[in-house]
């Protein structure tokens, strides 16, 4: 398998964790880990395989990070390349917006000509609308860790395991 570029935003610290669950769930240095703080995103075309990862903020809105990364999107060709996603959110208190985030961020990815895997059943989550969800199921990996934190580690087990054939 290539190197897969795990790229994330963090305020604070849960995307950051769950990004290292997953890279850890890889195993074998298969994944390098990017704050996109301290990333371009042309840095984004070093990799055949990357996962793309995003807490929503508020009303479903970016992080600030991912607010100042995104735009350069717009320069990249993402065709060749396959991309799955994870998102961060409160189905409970932002029931409305729950993982708008991811959703915003894989609609930049599908103009740019990636390939998206890794959707993830909406199964066991309770919330009212999410531009993250398309055919019936979220575009990637969706975690709650204010209401189902324990929930967590099996769902980066089981979503690694899903997507890992897909990354060549």
């Amino acid at each position: 398998m290539k190197t897969i570029g795990l790229f994330y935003g963090s305020e604070t610290g849960n995307t950051e964790h769950v990004a290292s669950m997953i890279a850890a769930e890889f195993g074998n240095g298969n994944v390098e880990l990017h704050n996109i703080a301290d990333a371009d995103p042309q840095s984004l075309l070093s990799y055949d395989n990357i996962i793309l990862g995003a807490p929503t903020w508020g009303f479903g809105e970016l992080q600030s990070d991912w607010e100042n990364f995104l735009p350069g999107f717009d320069e990249l060709d993402l065709s060749g390349r396959t991309i799955a996603f994870f998102g961060l959110g409160d189905q409970v208190n932002y029931a409305d917006v729950f993982l708008d985030a991811m959703g915003t961020i894989y609609e930049k990815v599908k103009e740019r000509g990636g390939q998206t895997i890794g959707s993830w059943s909406v199964e066991g989550y309770d919330f009212a609308a999410s531009t993250a969800v398309v055919d019936g199921n979220f575009v990637g990996l969706a975690i709650d860790v204010d209401n189902q934190d324990d929930m967590t580690p099996d769902r980066v087990t089981h979503w690694v395991s899903n997507i890992s054939n897909s990354f060549q």
